[in-house]
């Protein structure tokens, strides 16, 4: 009951500030509806539905913060802690600095048998942060001392990490609806996730971090890189190739191509298979 009414709290407050904070100004109007269903979902005590619409806002708007936590919220309640636990992963992904979701995803972890990985997330959260104590005694409840926890080790360089070292064989995990794979000149690898719109990046140091998120990648699959070292995106729903340079600007190179897929270059030739006609596109890349 003590959750239910935590969480009632949570989403009355994040409605208010879904109306009147100008930061959702800039959030696709069918996030934005799909959100505004979901309180009223939540409201008349239809969780399971809420918890859908939240899902939808999160896949029309992927950076629509408060509908992740709305979601992983919801899912938490419902009892659904795996789910709960890769939505407040979502947020982690976009706003690392949110505790609040930090702390979440320790709990969850401890709660679904990964003890090591809730203690890796309460040894980001900073001791004098709003949510510092509560961490404090989350870490003692598993019988760790978190400022002993935090000098013995280094602070990781993203919230997750990959498993293999590069030259090994293994496993890279936690990586949602990997698809395309590219590598380049330097030991990194690059990871299209279809479902979280987002290009990862695996380097030699065996970490995984956010190479590009952007409003325009949405169901990233075939990836490429030019000699340039340049990078293409076949964008499969939104049915265009994307161009992402060295310095990480994101342009549309080409458009109306239906279901892009696989890409290869030779020489200055891009070669795109397109599900959407059953055909091959070759495409003149620049000078």
């Amino acid at each position: 009951m003590k959750l239910f009414k935590i969480l009632r709290l949570l989403l009355v407050f994040l409605f208010a500030l879904f109306i009147f904070n100008p930061a959702f100004a800039d959030l696709s109007s069918d996030a934005k509806i799909e959100y505004n269903k979901g309180i009223q979902f939540y409201q008349t005590g239809m969780y399971s539905q809420a918890a859908d619409c939240f899902k939808k806002a999160t896949e029309y708007d992927p950076n629509f913060i408060d509908a992740y936590f709305n979601l992983g919220s919801l899912l938490e309640y419902l009892k659904q802690d795996d789910d709960a636990l890769n939505a407040f992963k979502q947020i982690i992904l976009r706003k690392p600095d949110d505790y609040e979701a930090v702390y979440k995803a320790a709990e969850l972890s401890k709660r679904t048998g990964n003890v090591e990985k809730a203690i890796m997330y309460l040894s980001l959260i900073p001791e004098d942060s709003l949510i510092g104590q509560r961490a404090k005694e989350l870490a003692q409840s598993m019988n760790v001392d978190l400022a002993t926890e935090k000098a013995n080790k280094t602070a990781p360089q993203s919230y997750e990490d990959a498993n293999p070292m590069n030259n090994n064989n293994g496993v890279y995990s936690d990586i949602s609806s990997p698809t395309g794979v590219v590598t380049d000149n330097e030991g990194n690898i690059y990871v299209a996730a279809f479902s979280d719109n987002t290009i990862y990046k695996i380097g030699p140091d065996n970490k995984k971090h956010v190479y590009i998120k952007n409003v325009n990648i949405s169901g990233p699959i075939g990836l490429v890189r030019d000699s340039a070292g340049n990078l293409y995106i076949a964008n499969y729903n939104k049915d265009n190739i994307l161009k992402v340079d060295k310095s990480g600007k994101v342009t549309e190179l080409i458009s109306n191509i239906p279901k892009p897929y696989c890409m290869h270059i030779s020489g200055n030739l891009l070669f795109i298979s397109v599900q959407g006609n059953n055909t091959v596109v070759r495409y003149k890349l620049g000078n």
